[in-house]
Parts: structure tokens; sequence; C-alpha cells
């Protein structure tokens, strides 16, 4: 019985995973993306769309949900063979980020690169907690 539940355990463990915890500036966001490209080159999968999810979700912990003395985490992992998740977590979790649209569903003056990640990813969205943290994730399709 053991050895079934060890398979199970070792079946769900991602593939790969990588976190890092950054400062919350512009410095700290750049660093992101130049970890990320990093260890997606050592993982030998393609640097991009998820160089530029990464520069984007980072920016947006950097500058929106920036709070004073608390950086936020990139986490980098592949739960499946065929599928890149990316998750930014910072201590903002009371600013829950939104893509602006005004009528005729045409971009609002903001929001612009959430709308890069939705049209980047095959599905992102956000998780609260535990308080006072969010996470915004995003997925990409893997092709090898």
């Amino acid at each position: 019985m053991g050895d079934v539940n060890q398979e199970t355990a070792e079946v769900r463990a991602p593939l790969h995973q990588f976190s890092v915890p950054l400062s919350a500036t512009r410095r700290g966001a750049r660093l992101a993306r130049l970890l990320a490209a990093e260890r997606l080159q050592a993982w030998g999968l393609p640097l991009d769309p998820a160089r530029l999810i990464v520069a984007e979700l980072a920016a947006n912990a950097a500058v929106h949900g920036r709070v004073a003395g608390r950086g936020f985490r990139l986490t980098l992992s592949v739960p499946r063979p065929t599928v890149l998740r990316i998750e930014v977590t910072d201590t903002r979790g009371d600013r829950l980020p939104v893509t602006s649209r005004v009528a005729d569903d045409q971009p609002a003056e903001s929001g612009y690169g959430l709308l890069l990640v939705e049209q980047l990813s095959s599905q992102w969205g956000i998780r609260t907690g535990p308080a006072p943290a969010k996470t915004v994730w995003a997925e990409v399709r893997l092709v090898r």
C-alpha cells in the first residue's frame, strides 16, 4: 500500500520548479525577467512568450503590488510536460488586477499589460491568500 501512495506523490510533483523572492522594485522586476530566462534556458524551454509574461507580472507586482519593506515572489513550474506555470505573489491582496475595457471591447487607458498576458497565455487568473497576499498566475502551453 505504501508504494502506491509513493507513486501518486511522485506523479503529482512538478517536473521542474523554481521559486525566488525579489524586491518589489523596478530592479527586482528586471531581475525576475532575467532569472526566468536563465531558468527556461536551463530547462530547455522556449523563452517566449513566458519571458514577456514574467516581465509584465513582475512589473505589476513592483508597481501596483508594492508594500514598503515587502517583496514579491516569482515561481516557475512545469506541472505537466506540456505546461509552464508562471506565478507572481505580492503582499497587496487588497488590490486585485483587472483588464480595463471600455465600450465595444476596446482597451481603456490602462490594463494593456494584462491584455498581453491574456493573449499570450493559455489561461491566467488570480488566487487570493494567505492574507495579505495574492498570486497572479498564467499558464503557457509548451510545444516540444
